[in-house]
């Protein structure tokens, strides 16, 4: 048995501390000697100069080829900007395939090509860019060596151009806009192209199929002739204007103007170090939450989209699990009510976040938001506050410790009887694996949240191991919450457990290449969790078959078991209907089914079901189907159906006669349109309605980017009663940006 752990061990080792996996993919970038119009043509002397490569590895369906398609490359620089642009080559004349002209697509539904840039050479963070074939820009801030953060945004500019047999792109980055150490004349880099008619994704520097090309583990080498310009202290000034009218017609409030200034301020302390402040900032533009069916017994998760919190946001948001956040963003500008559990709405003031690289191997974190009060409903002033560091370890390890700090300025009757703390706080440490070659990966966390009620079991721990090659993947997973752990900052939707988890996949690739069939994976994973007494009170255990054929369509079937034994009362309908009591134990059996047709064809579409038992020895009936149509490339029509019948629920009473059976049905419809009349004038159009939180929400948004980075937003929005069509409130803004580096 020893030899086996020993032999464990120096694997792990030997993964965690070897050499750059393409090392041998190597760009040699030079400086041009002329100006480059961005224009999408190459005809400047620079581009017949310029460094070029091509050569594309495919990545899938097969990891082991050349690319069918070819796609050329070139890179050159100059004291302001790096220059990027690729020809796309077709397999065939004709039309490429793309959703619209919409910023920041979804990747798998659209011909494009991304180039994905490590400055630091670190193998964990970076920047992404890119496009679709119709010229829609994408761009993204990296971490955790694969993640991309649509949300990011900054000034950089592109052009696409379209020839019989291929696509052009071309661009220009500025060198004030991405963060990289000065001196250094090694950065990591890969080029990824995605041909939806071709069938396949490719890459200049390869990348194991079961990874995405983003996988910074396996990028190239971009070598400079020269140092890039060493990065100087810039300023970038967002300022933004507003004007607009709300009216509540619940509360019956009167219609009120909304006249407000505010904006962001960017400055690049140095290479790697950003500090971002705010001032009366406002984030109505940002796109509306998708609406979801809950019948969890605990809160949803959506994700931060607010710009001001999103550079580096892995350093903030980053610690814990899924479940076990000790700092969430978006709880910041919401307020918890401690005494009727509701969130209360409250505008930021002022905040400074300063985020980035102190050298190559420590990273750093500081943010400080405060929050005004709101003297009707007693809730004082807040301050949000939080620091972190990260130490990197190995070839793609870290090391990272934190401390978050939310303030409550207490100074009226009403908000001390309303149950506010004067302080919360929680600290921890968190210790992330990933080795060189990204086949293992796993995690150590550990917190404790300190307030002025302060309670034993106040902490929270988790720890992850995971597997994954091209065949297999193994995982293990654990955690430990104790009943008074309490992050007022943070999103953690239940205490009070201990949780294990195991799973396990095979993927089968086919050996005909002539066949249909991309991949399919049998897999099956077990979840189960006890109190901290020692109760069991849940497992979820299934086995699942899914697939991907070459056109992208998919398809899956999945036989479920769930146990539940309830925590507390709760209505399983969450509909207001009769609550079954703490303590009942639940168990059932279910099957779901998915398929979705492939994005190459205008019309798409995506059906699931869930056919099965439920609470109280009820019976649940779910259909989800997403039906869209695109007018390519200048928008798409969308509908999304999600409908819920739940029967024959059991809600036992004080006797066997007193029980009775409860039953509901209800439908969340989400129409969306989005149009592009270009790449930089956009409208959408999104309806909800949502019959489980009794509410139809209509948001309809205008986007003129007039300049990269700088916006014109017209933004109306309303809710209404779904039973009555009786409005509820209403808001129609008009907001100004623009972004100038100083």
């Amino acid at each position: 048995m020893k030899k086996y752990v020993w032999l464990f061990f120096v694997l792990i080792t030997t993964s965690l501390f070897a050499q750059k996996k393409n090392e041998n993919f190597q760009m040699h970038i030079k400086k041009n000697t002329g100006a480059i119009k961005i224009d999408g043509v190459l005809d400047e002397n620079a581009w017949f100069q310029s460094a070029a490569v091509s050569d594309f590895m495919m990545c899938n369906p097969f990891d082991s080829l050349c690319a069918q398609v070819r796609t050329d490359v070139k890179m050159t620089y100059d004291d302001k900007y790096m220059y990027i642009s690729a020809e796309c080559f077709l397999k065939e004349p004709g039309a490429f395939v793309v959703e619209s002209m919409k910023r920041d697509f979804s990747f798998g539904v659209n011909d494009n090509f991304l180039v994905f840039i490590d400055t630091f050479e670190d193998k964990t963070t970076g920047f992404a860019f890119g496009a679709n074939a119709a010229g829609a820009q994408w761009d993204g801030q990296m971490s955790e060596g694969a993640k991309v953060n649509l949300n990011w945004d900054n000034k950089w500019e592109s052009a696409t151009t379209y020839k019989r047999d291929s696509w052009i792109f071309e661009a220009a980055i500025p060198f004030k806009s991405i963060r990289y150490k000065g001196n250094l004349n090694r950065w990591g880099i890969n080029f990824s192209r995605y041909d939806l008619k071709a069938k396949e994704k490719s890459a200049w520097a390869p990348v194991p199929r079961q990874f995405p090309t983003a996988s910074l583990a396996y990028a190239g080498v971009l070598v400079w002739d020269t140092p890039p310009p060493t990065p100087k202290k810039n300023v970038s000034l967002i300022p933004y204007v507003l004007s607009g009218v709300t009216a509540n017609y619940e509360t019956k409030d009167p219609a009120s103007m909304r006249n407000q200034i505010g904006g962001d301020i960017k400055v690049a302390i140095n290479s790697g170090l950003n500090l971002d402040m705010t001032l009366n900032p406002d984030f109505s533009q940002v796109d509306v939450d998708r609406q979801q069916t809950n019948l969890d017994r605990f809160e949803l998760f959506y994700p931060e989209k607010r710009q001001f919190f999103i550079e580096n946001s892995d350093l903030f948001d980053g610690f814990g699990t899924d479940n076990i956040r000790p700092f969430f963003s978006r709880r910041i500008g919401l307020a918890l009510n401690p005494k009727t559990g509701i969130y209360e709405q409250t505008p930021i003031t002022y905040g400074a976040r300063l985020s980035g690289k102190l050298n190559q191997d420590w990273r750093i974190g500081a943010l400080n938001v405060q929050s005004e009060r709101i003297d009707t409903k007693g809730v004082p002033t807040q301050n949000y506050s939080m620091v972190a560091l990260q130490r990197k370890l190995f070839a793609r390890s870290n090391f990272g410790a934190y401390m978050v700090n939310k303030q409550s300025f207490i100074d009226t009757d009403l908000q001390r009887s309303n149950g506010f703390q004067t302080y919360n706080r929680d600290l921890g440490f968190e210790y992330n694996l990933a080795s060189a070659d990204n086949f293992w990966t796993g995690s150590l966390f550990y917190a404790n949240t300190i307030s002025p009620l302060q309670k034993d079991r106040s902490f929270s721990q988790a720890a992850s191991l995971a597997y994954k090659d091209n065949d297999w993947a193994f995982g293990f997973k654990e955690s430990w919450v104790g009943e008074n752990y309490n992050p007022e900052t943070g999103y953690v939707p239940r205490v009070n457990y201990i949780q294990t988890q195991l799973d396990a996949a095979k993927n089968f690739y086919p050996k005909n290449k002539s066949t249909n069939v991309f991949y399919t994976t049998l897999s099956a994973m077990t979840m189960s969790y006890w109190n901290n007494q020692g109760t069991f009170t849940d497992n979820t255990t299934y086995v699942a078959y899914e697939g991907t054929m070459k056109d992208r369509s998919t398809f899956g079937a999945y036989l479920s078991y769930d146990y539940v034994k309830l925590l507390y009362d709760f209505d399983a309908t969450r509909m207001g209907n009769t609550a079954l009591k703490k303590g009942t134990e639940h168990d059932w059996y279910a099957l779901n089914a998915r398929y979705g047709s492939s994005p190459i064809k205008l019309f798409t579409y995506t059906l699931s079901s869930r056919f099965g038992g439920y609470y109280g020895q009820g019976w649940r009936t779910g259909i989800t189907a997403d039906i869209g149509y695109r007018f390519q490339p200048y928008g798409s029509f969308s509908v999304a159906v999600d409908y819920n019948d739940i029967v024959d629920v059991a809600i036992p009473g004080t006797d066997v006669a007193a029980a009775k059976k409860v039953s509901s049905n209800f439908w969340i419809i989400r129409p969306k349109i989005d149009i592009t009349f270009s790449n930089k004038l956009f409208f959408a159009t999104f309806f909800q309605l949502n019959q489980q939180t009794k509410n139809i929400n209509l948001n309809a948004r205008l986007q003129w980017r007039y300049k990269p980075a700088s916006d014109l937003f017209l933004v109306y929005t309303d809710n209404y009663f779904p039973e009555i069509m009786q409005i509820r409130n209403r808001a129609l803004v008009l907001k100004l940006n623009y972004w100038l580096n100083l």
